[in-house]
């Protein structure tokens, strides 16, 4: 198990190696995951993403995730990633609930499919195995409310001998609104008995992961929108999880602005590294307004930030705001990121066609099409 116990979501077009970079250098240890990987494009030999397969000499794991419907493109994907790319950590995506992954049977859709989601995992593991690479699966509580396959999704993991599980304690047609069933991850951990239980969402704060390790019993935390606009959370939730903190988490203050415009710049600094200026400053955009976020920095501010077009340019706007700002009350909980939902999933046609019971009682087999 890592130490702290502290994992990086995969996050598309936000956890590059910029971002894992400036994370890094906020929390020793833990886990930094690159943003998720097509594995028919990696076996296609797609530049744009063999690029973003990008890691700093220094970044041990190197930790990838996949998305995948196949068994064989899965295994092929995972061995360039291992063999041409240095990965030492391998995640599966079935929680993605985006239209487009969904609509064709991957992400969240997958797991109804039961013997397809054993093969996948199966066949990662098995690719990775003569490596002593680890694969790791990352799902969501179900498809809703009635078709709910997490339990079964951790054993099937279990079985064909992943390492570690998460589960992002939503469904996929919440896709991020509402709040995350935190009982749901108690529930995996109580039925996936031999490999670590990870949970994620909705922690804001370092006082949250620990939290939700005392409720739920999960063995470590994964962070996503969390961390956007705020990666200096992985100091505190090593703070948190240091031995001599105990189990109890110690109140962090929010950082003054001086601290959020220096991190801005340091962010701002990688991404043109990695892109040059101009590509780089575009992508930073996005992140300006999730560091911004609660903070009483005026529109026209926020404004100048969301059309950035320099380096120069982004120090110059910042300059212009109180070094000594300080985030209001309640304020750092606001959401940043993803908050669309609910809404229905999309899936391909016929996908639950010849599911015989959409809420079978424990240990029952969902009989799926193609899977």
């Amino acid at each position: 198990m890592i130490d702290p116990p502290v994992v990086l979501a995969p996050m598309a077009g936000v956890t590059n190696r910029a971002f894992r970079r400036l994370c890094r250098g906020f929390g020793a240890g833990g886990l930094y995951v690159n943003e998720m990987i097509l594995a028919r494009a990696l076996t296609e030999g797609s530049e744009r993403t063999i690029r973003m397969l990008r890691f700093d000499a220094d970044e041990r794991p190197r930790s990838a995730q996949l998305y995948s419907t196949a068994p064989g493109t899965t295994a092929e994907a995972v061995r360039r990633l291992i063999h041409d790319h240095g990965v030492e950590h391998v995640d599966l995506n079935f929680g993605c609930p985006m239209p487009k992954v969904t609509r064709k049977g991957g992400g969240a859709a997958l797991p109804v499919r039961r013997r397809l989601l054993a093969g996948i995992v199966g066949a990662a593991v098995r690719a990775a195995e003569p490596d002593g690479v680890p694969v790791t699966v990352k799902f969501r509580i179900g498809l809703d409310d009635r078709l709910r396959t997490s339990v079964d999704t951790g054993r099937i993991a279990e079985s064909e001998g992943a390492a570690a599980v998460a589960l992002h304690a939503r469904t996929a047609e919440q896709c991020y609104a509402g709040e995350a069933d935190w009982a749901a991850i108690a529930e995996l951990k109580a039925a996936v008995r031999t490999i670590p239980v990870l949970g994620n969402g909705d922690v804001w704060e370092a006082a949250d992961a620990v939290r939700m390790v005392a409720v739920t019993g999960c063995d470590g935390v994964v962070i996503g929108r969390g961390c956007l606009g705020r990666p200096w959370l992985f100091a505190d939730l090593a703070a948190s999880f240091a031995p001599t903190t105990g189990t109890s988490s110690p109140e962090t203050p929010p950082r003054s602005f001086g601290f959020v415009a220096a991190t801005m710049l340091r962010h701002a600094d990688l991404l043109a590294l990695d892109e040059g200026e101009d590509a780089g400053v575009r992508l930073f955009r996005r992140h300006a307004a999730w560091y911004l976020q609660g903070y009483p920095v005026g529109t026209e501010v926020r404004r100048r930030a969301g059309m950035v077009s320099s380096l120069g340019d982004l120090s110059a706007i910042l300059g212009d705001v109180d070094p000594a700002l300080t985030l209001p009350a309640g304020h750092l909980r606001l959401p940043r990121g993803h908050t669309e939902g609910p809404r229905p999933v999309h899936l391909p046609d016929g996908w639950l066609d010849l599911i015989e019971d959409p809420t079978p009682p424990e240990g029952a087999e969902l009989l799926v099409s193609g899977g």
